[in-house]
This record gives C-alpha cells, structure tokens and sequence, in this order.
C-alpha cells in the first residue's frame, strides 16, 4: 500500500522552530578534486547497509564533471568518478565506467554494494538520456553492472564490468515513461537514483528509485518508487510513497533500518513543491514504518529532518544517510540567498565538493542532528 506525504503533514513545518545544519563557509571550501565539480555520492556498503572498509578506507562514487562557466552544465555530461577515501584524505582514481560504457549520454547517481568476501561490487545507476544522441535528452533508465575488486600495493581496482543490464523500466502505467515535464530544472519527472536495499527481517531484496506517478492529473507527481527481486528479475511495485499534489521530486530515496524501524530518507528543494500550496525548505526529508511495506509516518509530524540555515537556504543538498547515522552531502551554492540567474554568480560560489559530515539522532517518530 502506497503512504501519502501530505500537505497537511508539511504544513506542520511552520509550527515548530526548524532544525538546520551548520552554515558553511564559502571561504574554507577546498575542491578535493580541482578542474572538476562533484556532488551527489554514495559509498560502496555491505550488503547489511554499513559502509565497507575497503583498503584501510572507503571506495567512493561521486557525480563528476570538469568545471565549466556555468555549473548547471554538469548534468548534461556527467560521469561517475571513483575515489578512495582515507582519514579524510582523497585519492583519485578516475572515471568509474569505460569510456563509450553506459547506455545514455551520461552517469547519474545511484548506490554501490560489496559481497561478502569482498571479491566483487555491484553498481546501480542512472542512465540518462540516450548514448550518441544530438541534443540533451531527460531520458532515465536504472542499469546494473558489477566488477571483480582487489586492492594491490594498497590500492582499490576495479575488474573488467560485466555488461550493464537495465534493472526494470519504468511501465507507463504506475511509473510515467515521459521524462520532460516542462523541460527546465526542477519540472523534469524522474526514473532515476536506484538505491538497493537488503530488508533484515526476511532477506528480500529491494531497488527504490526517485519517480512520477503516470497516471496522475497534478504536475506536482513525485514518488519513492519500489521493486522488489524476484529470483533473477526484479519486478516493479506500487510506489513506497507518493507526494502526488504536493512535490514534483523525492530524490536520492533511500532506506535505513536502525532499531527495528524502517527510515525512508529523500532530499527535495522548495521550489518543486506545488504552487499555491505548503511549502518546505530544501532539507532532508524522511518517513518511518514498522515494516518495510508500510504504512510511513512522516518523520518529526511533518516529514523534514532538517534544513540548510534560513540565510543559506541553497548552500548544499543531495543529503544521503548511511549505516551508522551519518549524513553526507555536497556544498552547493553557500552565500547566497537565493538562485542566481546569472551562471557568473552561479558559478562563484558553487561548491562541488563533499559537505561537512553530518549526523542523524532517531528516536522512533523523531529525528534530529546530533
């Protein structure tokens, strides 16, 4: 049964004083990697959810792409980099996928899991658009592949990956397969950000996914969609949760399980809510079950966990919660109060680099930083 993200429940935001994350400083932003932006990211993880230890440190997998004049640029040629993280030390080493690999046009974000003797990793990610096409396309397809790991002279390699194959698609029935909306940012629809997740209650394996409901009358369409692994398929479900009248996209959706409760967790910004409607700030964002299959509650009443600094509203997003509560992200734009439309302003202080690390407190229907 799909649970509903009401706009009761985010008109509650306004009743209570607003979590925030601490303000960054756009003056101690460092790249980790200069000549290129970063931002949305993701850990390889155990099959149980904590983030693997490989090589004395972590194997990261970032949104890449090199810097040009105007940061928005970067979705249409992104690609996944690969890094290893260290004690806070980054070691680069290059573009995850081969060269002509993926199915679309660029790499978008999705999750990365080990096995069990650490021999092997398999990706899940976002194909978008279409490989060779003329013009930038909003096409997303979900995509797995996998490749053997070692580590030699301490350092993490990637084997030879396995052809990709497309996860499941979007069916045009429950999930819409019309992917441009009214063609600029935050009006696109989404079948995208395939998070894998191993319920510990019985074993079953689940991919959710950032998508739109097909068949809804409202613009305003967003919803955590769900399949669930059938043997060697997976098979599409009715959406985990649906935002439909009130918020365009629920992205990077992912779930933890911590303390015999289920926590769903998605970004999304205030200007992909309905119009005319209540309205959130761009946060985390977050509902709890007492089963994987629902019903969700929202998280705190009104479903935001926390907020970036009301003076700093756009100054970092694409907040992922991993297996130890703890919250990464990437710095946005910190600075300024609202979108510039002019990319020189844009890209004076965009970030493009990991966000401070944050963590998360759950206490069953309540959630805060620590």
């Amino acid at each position: 049964m799909t649970s509903k993200w009401t706009g009761e429940a985010v008109a509650r935001i306004t009743a209570a004083p607003i979590a925030t994350a601490p303000a960054i400083d756009r003056a101690s932003v460092r790249p980790i990697l200069p000549g290129f932006d970063l931002w949305d990211y993701w850990p390889v993880q155990e099959r149980d959810g904590r983030t693997a230890s490989i090589a004395g440190g972590t194997l990261q997998m970032l949104l890449c792409a090199p810097v040009v004049g105007d940061p928005e640029v970067r979705h249409a040629i992104a690609r996944i980099r690969l890094m290893h993280e260290c004690d806070g030390r980054w070691r680069d080493l290059g573009n995850l996928l081969p060269n002509g690999f993926s199915p679309g046009s660029r790499e978008w974000s999705g999750s990365a899991n080990v096995d069990e003797s650490h021999e092997q990793v398999t990706l899940y990610f976002t194909a978008a658009g279409q490989r060779g096409e003329t013009s930038t396309s909003f096409d997303q397809r979900l995509f797995e592949t996998s490749a053997s790991l070692a580590v030699t002279d301490g350092t993490p390699r990637l084997g030879l990956w396995s052809n990709p194959a497309e996860s499941v698609a979007a069916d045009g029935r429950v999930y819409a397969t019309d992917m441009t909306g009214g063609g600029a940012i935050g009006t696109i629809k989404a079948f995208r950000d395939p998070a894998w997740f191993c319920d510990p209650a019985d074993g079953q394996e689940y991919l959710l996914f950032a998508a739109s409901l097909a068949a809804s009358v409202s613009p305003w369409n967003g919803v955590v969609g769900v399949a669930r692994r059938e043997e060697e398929h997976w098979c599409l479900a009715d959406p985990l949760i649906s935002a439909e009248r009130l918020n365009n996209e629920l992205e990077r959706p992912h779930v933890v399980h911590h303390r015999n409760r289920y926590y769903c967790f998605w970004s999304t910004q205030r200007k992909v809510f309905a119009a005319n409607g209540p309205s959130g700030p761009n946060g985390l964002y977050g509902m709890v079950s007492d089963r994987f299959a629902g019903s969700w509650r929202p998280l705190n009443g009104s479903g935001l966990v926390f907020a970036n600094p009301a003076d700093q509203p756009i100054q970092a997003y694409s907040w992922l919660v991993l297996g130890d509560l703890s919250i990464i992200s990437f710095i946005d734009r910190p600075g300024l109060i609202a979108e510039p439309s002019d990319p020189v302003v844009a890209r004076r202080h965009f970030g493009g680099t990991p966000a401070p690390v944050l963590h998360l407190m759950l206490d069953g229907e309540q959630a805060s930083l620590a």
